[in-house]
């Protein structure tokens, strides 16, 4: 049976330029630091502070539309605060004349004096994802602000610019990898995350993808694949993204999780949270969008990028408890939950990679553990790696853009749990759960330099927070491209 289309994605976000002179027609924005209001520097109503993410809309005089408080002043204040002024302006009451009675289509912003690149950039990514959407629905788009214009002094205009230029495609990035995870599930099988995988990192220049169908992965051993996706009517799919741009002297292999629903298989997940499920090849996700990105913005770092991906259902010919599965590359696994799923796909995929592709450095990234979330929350991804150098990087690029790592043991003592009685490996040891998650597939990584990224808490969100709203968010597609920017 056909399934139904959606529309192109990436979701339409607001613009945002950087210009140095305001327009008399356009309504304004201010952005003021707690120290400007308790200084006396910006007169505001009573009660406005300026902390960061505080909004108050002005409806009296000629002067500025809004007073927007960035806190301290440091990037991430500024991110909040572009994040809940862009809501807050969607949803305002302030029009103007050419406007109709609607919000106003353009609001210019005007930064602190003292505000430089890193916090103009900062606002625009805020600003960008705050008002994020994803609705299928029949009824007609409601009116949005269009342009946000952020005015900035003459002689800082370009450095500010570029800035901000370059945050947009981060948080384009976050928004493609948003709208994959959030496509529902019957819409989003294998095959389609392959065909817009094509569609939007595929139409850029200097990425070809390449789509490995259910027969070539039986002709080449990928069994933990075949096994995952062998209960569903939707076989499985894996999609090479190749990016190679000339003078490259690294080679970075991304590996991203593409479960587009997961069931649990035969052991079969709670309902409560199973609708959720649609958001599992999260990791996916972000590894194409930022693939996209890195070819955007030309780093000249090589990537290559796979994503295995596959529906865990259950039927008559899903996976057990208690198989043995033999991954590309010979290795086996005894099966003890087949709702540990995403390591057994991954563990094909990372084979392949290294074997192939003879990478530099390893990087995966998935939706993988509950334990994750249980360790770190909801807003804090968790990171494994074998060297101090390459968990150094991803952190600081995540410290960069916004995106919290911790980083986590790989704690030799438990490596002996993830042996097995009948087979070289035990998918579902006992022990720490994200733990020995990474050590099964440090199995797979040829030894390489290799980081693990456990994201199943902050892959999706229930609630509004900074630059995030409910459902996927997006997270690592800007690290991966903050990362791959560091190999410069």
């Amino acid at each position: 049976m056909a399934r139904p289309p959606l529309p192109s994605v990436p979701s339409r976000l607001v613009e945002v330029e950087v210009a140095d002179r305001t327009r008399r027609t356009a309504p304004v924005a201010v952005l003021v630091t707690k120290e400007d209001v308790a200084e006396g520097a910006v007169s505001g109503p009573p009660g406005f502070a300026g902390a960061e993410g505080e909004v108050q809309e002005l409806t009296d005089g000629d002067g500025p539309r809004w007073l927007v408080g960035v806190g301290a002043g440091a990037p991430r204040h500024y991110r909040t605060a572009g994040a809940t002024f862009v809501r807050a302006a969607h949803a305002c009451a302030v029009t103007t004349a050419s406007s109709g009675g609607r919000p106003p289509l353009t609001v210019q912003v005007r930064p602190p004096a003292r505000a430089g690149a890193a916090e103009y950039a900062a606002f625009a990514t805020g600003a960008l994802l705050g008002g994020y959407r994803f609705r299928v629905s029949g009824a007609e788009a409601p009116v949005r602000v269009r342009t946000l214009r952020l005015v900035a002094p003459g002689d800082g205009l370009t450095e500010r610019a570029d800035a901000v230029a370059r945050a947009v495609e981060l948080a384009r990035a976050t928004a493609l990898a948003r709208d994959l995870a959030n496509a529902p599930s019957n819409v989003k099988d294998p095959a389609w995350l392959a065909r817009t995988a094509e569609r939007t990192a595929g139409a850029t220049p200097g990425v070809d993808v390449t789509v490995r169908d259910e027969k070539w992965l039986a002709r080449n051993r990928f069994g933990g694949m075949l096994a995952v996706g062998g209960g569903s009517a939707s076989p499985p799919r894996l999609v090479e993204l190749e990016y190679r741009p000339r003078g490259a002297t690294t080679h970075l292999l991304l590996v991203g999780k593409g479960i587009t629903f997961d069931t649990g298989g035969l052991s079969l997940k709670p309902n409560a949270g199973m609708h959720l499920m649609r958001t599992d090849m999260s990791g996916g996700g972000a590894v194409i969008a930022a693939v996209r990105a890195i070819a955007a913005l030309r780093l000249p770092v090589r990537i290559t990028a796979l994503v295995p991906s596959a529906e865990n259902t259950v039927s008559g010919s899903a996976y057990r408890p208690g198989d043995v599965v033999r991954h590309y590359g010979g290795r086996t696994t005894q099966v003890d939950n087949t709702d540990a799923e995403g390591r057994m796909v991954l563990a094909d995929a990372l084979a392949y990679g290294t074997a192939t592709f003879r990478p530099d450095v390893v990087v995966d990234v998935a939706t993988l553990t509950g334990a994750m979330k249980v360790a770190l929350g909801l807003r804090t991804g968790g990171l494994f790696a074998t060297e101090d150098d390459l968990a150094d990087r991803l952190r600081t690029a995540g410290d960069a853009v916004g995106e919290r790592w911790w980083r986590m043991p790989l704690s030799e003592e438990h490596t002996a749990a993830v042996t097995a009685d009948i087979a070289d490996g035990r998918q579902c040891p006992p022990g720490p759960g994200g733990v020995t998650a990474a050590l099964f597939l440090r199995e797979f990584t040829a030894g390489l330099p290799w980081a693990h990224l456990d994201i199943a808490g902050p892959a999706r969100a229930e609630s509004t927070y900074a630059e995030v709203v409910p459902g996927g968010t997006g997270f690592a597609a800007r690290t991966l491209v903050e990362f791959a920017a560091s190999y410069r």
